[in-house]
């Protein structure tokens, strides 16, 4: 389906239908907090209101609808597939127009890239920024993968799609050594074996925050909107913006800002998405103290609206609950079949990692 065709069928205020088979992996459901460190139950927080650019109901320049409803039925897309390296899936996106899967993982210890004249440990080149980025059909079977030196931790992974022509990958960009994560962001076309330098002539890139870090991009195609969750000063949040604008303008103009709402206590954030005027957060870590796997899990999925700052849905899914030790890792949209939030899961051994897609809604 044709860009113009999903932003025809974008579904405001609801989900789609789903038609055909499904594969039922688990549910998603609303439910008390999980526990947290020492097995201590962590209070629910409650949809609270954030910081916003303009006040008011809504916000001039974002449409409202996009929501999906992720308290239904999850569908296994597939589960325990491999990437190039056997480091853990970080984030992945859809390229629905050309079938593809686009999967990010930071490269592993011991491999020497085209260029290097060493090799480098895992801890290195998280630091360093390097990252690989997989390209697999939409069954999960890898096809091929490229390389990213320099760029960030991988948290995210948006996708420009455009008709006729190869899509334009967005990622975080510029690492932080410090930290590990980017400070701006960069679009390019992928190319099979290439690599792809955070200095290489010719890379577009930007900083629409400067002086920020871990920024993270997601982008919408049905609404051409992109969406940046940035950290300054210790502080997350979310700014949404027209792609065209963002790409025009050295200092575009965000359509609204505002602070991410907080999260619960002993638990990562791990991927975000957007449809609409919503924004999506995937929260939770792995198996283990204080979140065992006798339990349901304390993977979570959020939508926040972006015209108010409010959480609107906040749910507990247990979708790939017999994986070990099953770490939440990425969040996207999927069109196809009717409006649906994908969430990824890594499973397996370390450096054995293997990962899986589960889809809410429709």
């Amino acid at each position: 389906m044709t860009g113009i065709g999903r932003r025809e069928l974008l579904r405001f205020g609801g989900a789609a239908v789903l038609s055909g088979p499904v594969l039922l992996a688990g549910r998603a459901e609303a439910a008390p907090g999980p526990p947290g460190p020492g097995g201590k139950p962590v209070p629910t927080v409650d949809p609270v209101p954030a910081e916003v650019g303009i006040p008011g109901a809504g916000v001039p320049g974002v449409p409202a609808g996009g929501l999906i409803d992720v308290s239904g039925p999850v569908t296994a897309l597939f589960q325990k597939k491999r990437l190039t390296h056997g480091s853990v899936l970080q984030s992945f996106a859809f390229d629905e127009d050309n079938g593809y899967v686009y999967a990010l993982q930071v490269v592993q210890g011991g491999v020497r890239l085209k260029g290097e004249s060493r090799t480098y440990t895992h801890a290195q080149r998280v630091a360093r920024g390097d990252l690989v980025l997989n390209r697999l059909t939409m069954s999960g079977r890898l096809k091929d993968r490229m390389f990213l030196k320099g760029f960030g931790h991988g948290g995210s992974l948006g996708v420009q799609e455009r008709p006729g022509k190869a899509p334009l990958l967005w990622t975080e960009w510029d690492v932080n050594p410090a930290s590990g994560y980017g400070r701006g962001l960069a679009r390019f076309v992928y190319a099979p074996n290439r690599v792809l330098s955070a200095g290489d002539r010719g890379l577009a890139t930007f900083r629409p925050q400067p002086g920020t870090t871990k920024n993270q991009p997601a982008i919408d195609m049905a609404t051409g909107r992109l969406l940046l969750r940035y950290r300054r000063k210790g502080v997350y949040r979310y700014a949404l913006y027209d792609l065209d604008d963002f790409v025009a303008r050295a200092r575009p103009e965000p359509l609204t800002d505002i602070r991410q709402p907080p999260m619960r206590k002993g638990v990562f954030y791990q991927g975000l998405a957007l449809s609409g005027s919503y924004a999506y957060q995937l929260t939770g870590s792995p198996y283990g103290p204080g979140n065992p796997a006798s339990g349901p899990g304390n993977a979570r999925v959020a939508a926040i609206d972006l015209r108010t700052g409010t959480v609107v849905q906040d749910v507990r899914t247990t979708a790939g609950r017999k994986l070990r030790p099953r770490e939440p890792e990425g969040l996207a949209v999927l069109r196809r079949g009717g409006d649906r939030l994908v969430a990824g899961f890594t499973s397996g051994k370390v450096n054995r990692r293997r990962f899986s897609l589960y889809a809410h809604g429709g």
